[in-house]
């Protein structure tokens, strides 16, 4: 069974608990279409089982196979995928997304405190900017890592993590031995903020964590902010008009805001429209968040550009699912700097 890529952080945490080593695949390099790119990662256990998707499930099984070799030698190695000609369906792979990419896989175990995967997941926890570092060729051994907080981190090194720009694959000298070294920041979770624990809340929650998010999740009601009920979630129990001295909104990316409570979702509208969020959601109709809006005066402009309100992507949603689908897509598009649009056209062109 392969698990998706937001339960990682359990995967990883339940083999390191046993003590077990683990095979990390990371993408190095990719060419043309593919359906991850470079720096995603999977891992994979002695016993088959694995999580993270790196080809949509394509190449896993191939991949869950050249990891016993890796557990069982202790050697790194790369796999090369290639689907850009007829070779993908005569090896039987069968990917057929025209492109190529190139994936490490390495072990990783008590010994090397299961670095580079430690290090990104405990970046990502603490919501912190990171890099890490792999050798993919040339005179040093074949995946020996480094990390932006590393004491020894190696002089040719530093600025390169430091600069934390993007997946890249660079030549270097380290002590005197020529090397390929695969550079990749570590990918930061959205935040996620929600403003009211009412039952259509439970599938925002549940979607966005999904993805992979951090969520906070807050109500003015006891009875609401039950943590049995947002497992996933970081639960607040606080008066709105406080809330805003227990969290520091700026560290959010979204905010929806879903309390059902006309007097309280316009104490949480004033409180962001004094932060940096980039989005903020408003659940209810049109003249609802006009009301609200009038009551905020002034203020109300330092919300203009960044409110959508009703919240969500016009799919058509009725019931709290679909809902939830609309507003995690919106939020998701936004902070891609996306348009939610569609990229065949095909929903418009069928109405014409």
């Amino acid at each position: 069974m392969i698990a998706n890529s937001a339960a990682l952080p359990e995967f990883f945490a339940a083999y390191r608990k046993l003590g077990h080593p683990l095979v990390l695949a990371t993408i190095i390099e990719t060419i043309g279409s593919t359906y991850r790119k470079a720096g995603a990662q999977m891992l994979i256990a002695r016993d088959g089982q694995a999580a993270g998707l790196l080809s949509g499930g394509c190449a896993e099984s191939d991949l869950i196979e050249r990891a016993q070799r890796v557990f069982a030698s202790g050697a790194a190695e790369i796999a090369t995928f290639d689907t850009r000609g007829s070779d993908d369906l005569i090896w039987g792979i069968g990917l057929g997304c025209e492109g190529a990419m190139r994936i490490l896989l390495t072990r990783i175990e008590i010994a090397n405190d299961y670095l580079p995967f430690s290090y990104v997941l405990k970046c990502k926890e603490q919501h912190r900017r990171g890099a890490f570092a792999m050798v993919v060729g040339d005179e040093l051994a074949l995946g020996t890592t480094w990390q932006a907080d590393n004491a020894e981190l190696p002089i040719a090194l530093r600025a390169p993590l430091a600069a934390q720009i993007g997946a890249q694959t660079i030549d270097v000298s380290i002590a005197d031995k020529k090397a390929k070294v695969f550079i990749a920041p570590v990918d930061l979770p959205a935040r996620l903020l929600i403003l009211g624990a009412g039952a259509d809340a439970v599938p925002v929650v549940e979607l966005a964590a999904l993805l992979g998010w951090q969520v906070t999740i807050a109500d003015h009601r006891p009875a609401y902010t039950v943590a049995e009920r947002f497992a996933r979630a970081h639960v607040v129990l606080s008066p709105a008009m406080e809330l805003s001295k227990r969290l520091k909104f700026d560290e959010f990316d979204a905010a929806v805001v879903m309390s059902h409570h006309l007097p309280t979702d316009q104490i949480y509208l004033a409180a962001l429209a004094d932060s940096a969020v980039r989005y903020v959601g408003l659940l209810g109709p049109a003249n609802r968040r006009k009301r609200l809006l009038s009551e905020l005066g002034e203020r109300a402009a330092l919300l203009s550009k960044r409110l959508a309100g009703p919240v969500g992507l016009d799919i058509g949603a009725h019931t709290p699912e679909a809902i939830a689908l609309a507003i995690v897509a919106e939020i998701h598009a936004h902070l891609a700097g996306r348009t939610g649009s569609s990229f065949s056209g095909l929903l418009n062109s069928a109405h014409e």
